[in-house]
């Protein structure tokens, strides 16, 4: 996982080189923190325009899937922090694994959530029909 991280964070490193000797040989003489607000803005709004789409396509059937990405979203990054903190500090293994594990973790406990959820569901149908 240390390796994929350190190719990941060249790459973004050399990026960020890069786009700044563009920015400087065109004359815009971005400042790091001026690269920072063009491109995670433009970034950012990109993907708020693709979601906004697809999430109001997903809540024509349920919100519950949208409350699903998010919270999918979430422990994405608070593992992927987890790992981070634990290669900082010596404490644990930075292992792609736990990540993995974690993430099983959630959607096995989901899963449950589901079933009890389809359940009760089917249920209340099965009660109305009488």
């Amino acid at each position: 996982m240390a390796g994929i991280l350190n190719i990941l964070s060249n790459f973004v490193n050399n990026l960020h080189d890069i786009i700044l000797y563009i920015s400087k040989v065109i004359g815009l003489n971005l400042s790091d923190k001026d690269l920072h607000f063009w491109l995670i803005g433009a970034l950012g709004i990109f993907i708020f325009f693709v979601t906004d789409v697809i999430f109001k396509r997903i809540a024509m059937f349920n919100v519950s899937v949208i409350s699903f990405i998010y919270t999918f979203t979430v422990l994405l990054v608070i593992v992927f922090g987890l790992e981070i903190e634990q290669k900082i500090t010596h404490r644990g293994n930075m292992e792609f694994a736990d990540i993995v594990a974690g993430l099983w973790g959630f959607l096995c406990m989901f899963s449950i959530y589901l079933i009890i959820q389809i359940a009760i569901s089917l249920i209340k149908k099965a009660i109305n029909k009488m």
